[in-house]
């Protein structure tokens, strides 16, 4: 079902490296290139502002692009710099908005992302929340059960990351989402490492609240991302930060929030990038998230079982149907010395320190491992020249 020639053709980045790095940034198509390039030249020519206002209607569909992609509707999508700015606008908008019973408590995965748990540890400290983590089961992945019996009524937030950037653990996304919404509990979910390597539906996942961004496996540019508030959540959230786009200011005494999730952005953004990510979108839907999903499963799998045949290699993922996102060790070889002499060669591939996922990695022991990270535009002849190399 992929058009690997079409897709590599369209893929200049091809030409120069062998790119294992898509979990930190993708090499991007060249639509998106072209896409943002004309539109910077259209800026240079006649002025950002005028730009701005000839392209207006096809930078208005990168609402309706990105909403298609997630099956949300375009009024529940803010598009903003990163997914860390996303989820932050989530998370402390929510901790404004809702009331806090004493001993409140965020309900969160042992992987969970360093960004997120500091933020969690900002409000235990200013609001005395207690953080607690949801057991794995015996593969490493987040247990459901174990969650249930943990909900009571002073459970104020689930916020999980579903696929960690230390590895392949894909969590139960749609599992925690049925038990987050028979009790009425809030759900924010990091889709970051996901979106763009899999299909992504709010409805059937059941999250209130998603991050994610442009610039990883959705193969746009750099400083991009979105946030989708489920539509009943957007009446009950005040942005802890507000602009004149978000609020406009009505009266001299007055301001009236949007009613759409844009009351999350600010006024000033990337155009150029903004319509750079619109256009990753379509490229992705285009090609269809099944069948990237299929297409990357093949390449890690394909990775997964060269590096077992590697003498003192140990691949470090989690769970029975692991990501695109693969973490290893080679007995004898700092991870930074692989990922150098890997670069030497032509082969784009990085690490993840142990602070990244620091009760993960303290729970299992993990060193600075050596992370790479296929797509599906990659060859299988570049799997076997990565492992080739590697041995």
């Amino acid at each position: 079902m992929i058009d690997l020639a079409r897709l590599r053709a369209e893929t200049p980045g091809v030409a120069h490296r062998i790119h294992l790095n898509n979990a930190g940034a993708a090499l991007m198509p060249a639509p998106v290139l072209q896409a943002m390039t004309g539109y910077l030249q259209r800026e240079a020519e006649i002025g950002g502002y005028e730009a701005a206002a000839e392209r207006a209607a096809d930078l208005d569909r990168v609402y309706d692009s990105v909403a298609r992609l997630v099956n949300a509707a375009r009024d529940e999508i803010a598009l903003v710099e990163n997914a860390t700015v996303a989820w932050q606008m989530a998370f402390y908008s929510l901790m404004e908005s809702i009331p806090l019973r004493p001993g409140a408590r965020i309900l969160t995965a042992r992987a969970e992302y360093a960004a997120n748990y500091v933020a969690f540890l900002q409000m235990a400290q200013r609001k005395g929340i207690t953080i607690e983590v949801i057991p794995d089961d015996a593969a490493g992945v987040l247990d459901p059960a174990a969650l249930e019996a943990m909900i009571d009524d002073r459970v104020a937030l689930i916020a999980i990351t579903w696929v960690p950037t230390n590895g392949g653990l894909v969590n139960p996304a749609a599992a925690v989402g049925r038990i987050a919404r028979a009790h009425g509990i809030p759900y924010l979910l990091d889709a970051c490492q996901a979106v763009g390597q899999m299909p992504v539906d709010v409805e059937a996942i059941g999250c209130d609240m998603l991050s994610a961004t442009g610039r990883k496996f959705l193969r746009g540019p750099r400083g991009t991302g979105f946030l989708y508030v489920r539509r009943d959540w957007l009446r009950r959230m005040q942005p802890v930060m507000i602009d004149h786009a978000a609020a406009p200011w009505t009266a001299p005494g007055e301001y009236t929030l949007r009613e759409d999730a844009r009351r999350f952005e600010s006024w000033e953004n990337n155009y150029a990038a903004r319509l750079g990510l619109g256009v990753a979108v379509d490229y992705a839907l285009e090609v269809g998230l099944e069948n990237i999903a299929d297409r990357c499963r093949l390449l890690s799998t394909r990775l997964r079982d060269g590096l077992a045949t590697i003498p003192g290699a140990r691949v470090h993922d989690l769970g029975p149907h692991p990501a695109a996102i693969v973490s290893f060790s080679l007995e004898g070889r700092a991870a930074d010395t692989v990922k150098a002499a890997m670069a030497a060669q032509g082969i784009n591939l990085s690490t993840s320190s142990p602070g990244s996922t620091l009760l993960d990695a303290e729970a299992r022991q993990l060193p600075i491992l050596v992370r790479a990270s296929p797509h599906y535009y990659n060859s299988e002849a570049e799997i076997d020249r990565l492992l080739e190399a590697l041995a």
